[in-house]
């Protein structure tokens, strides 16, 4: 049963993984402060999410193990339908933060994306977009949208989309602007529920973080 007790360990381990991204980052920040501006023009960079993500990948076949459906790796019944909730999706988020950003001023607090483009380190900087657009929202949406929505919907449905996208701004270590990430994780789960897919919520993710990575360096 996707919800019985056979999945009380998978819950539990996944609270755990989840929980010390979300510790790690939060430390990271109080320790090692804002990251650097050029973070992105650095080849490094994109080396490093991909070992960093790799890992996590791994930790969440594990966790789900044998039952790969948990993940709702599957292409969406209704395909349209899911890119209009895609674009709702889309739509309302880019709202709450504009409205956010009036309110609250936060800023560029996650300090990933660069202040000017530099043409010198247009490569590096593709690499990191390529890595930031499809890898890193692949495992993201299998980690909390995929397993994470599947092993919280015990405590039910509008209970797992708060958890999970609660537990997906956690984990970006962000305190003015944690509640547009968790928003958005909130959004991306209301799509997994409405698909019981997480495709089209990577192609959202994906889409998000390509339009921030081009505003970035666009004026």
């Amino acid at each position: 049963m996707p919800n019985g007790t056979s999945d009380k360990p998978r819950l539990a381990y996944w609270f755990i993984l989840v929980g010390v991204l979300a510790v790690l980052q939060y430390a990271g920040r109080f320790l090692a402060g804002k990251p650097s501006p050029q973070i992105l023009y650095e080849w490094s960079t994109a080396i490093g999410t991909v070992v960093q993500d790799a890992i996590i990948l791994a930790l969440v076949l594990v966790i789900a193990k044998p039952r790969y459906g948990l993940l709702a790796l599957r292409r969406p019944a209704a395909a349209w339908q899911a890119l209009g909730y895609v674009a709702v999706a889309l739509f309302s988020i880019y709202v709450l933060e504009g409205v956010y950003d009036v309110i609250t001023n936060p800023g560029n607090e996650q300090g990933l994306t660069p202040s000017h483009w530099e043409p010198n380190h247009a490569a590096a900087y593709i690499a990191n977009a390529i890595v930031i657009c499809t890898f890193v929202p692949f495992v993201e949406e299998l980690t909390y949208r995929g397993l994470g929505f599947s092993v919280t919907r015990r405590f039910g449905r509008w209970q797992a989309i708060f958890i999970v996208g609660l537990m997906f701004g956690l984990a970006h270590g962000l305190i003015l602007t944690l509640p547009v990430i968790v928003a958005f994780g909130c959004a991306l789960a209301w799509i997994r529920d409405r698909t019981d897919s997480v495709v089209p919520g990577m192609i959202l993710h994906g889409t998000f973080n390509l339009i921030a990575l081009i505003v970035a360096v666009a004026h």
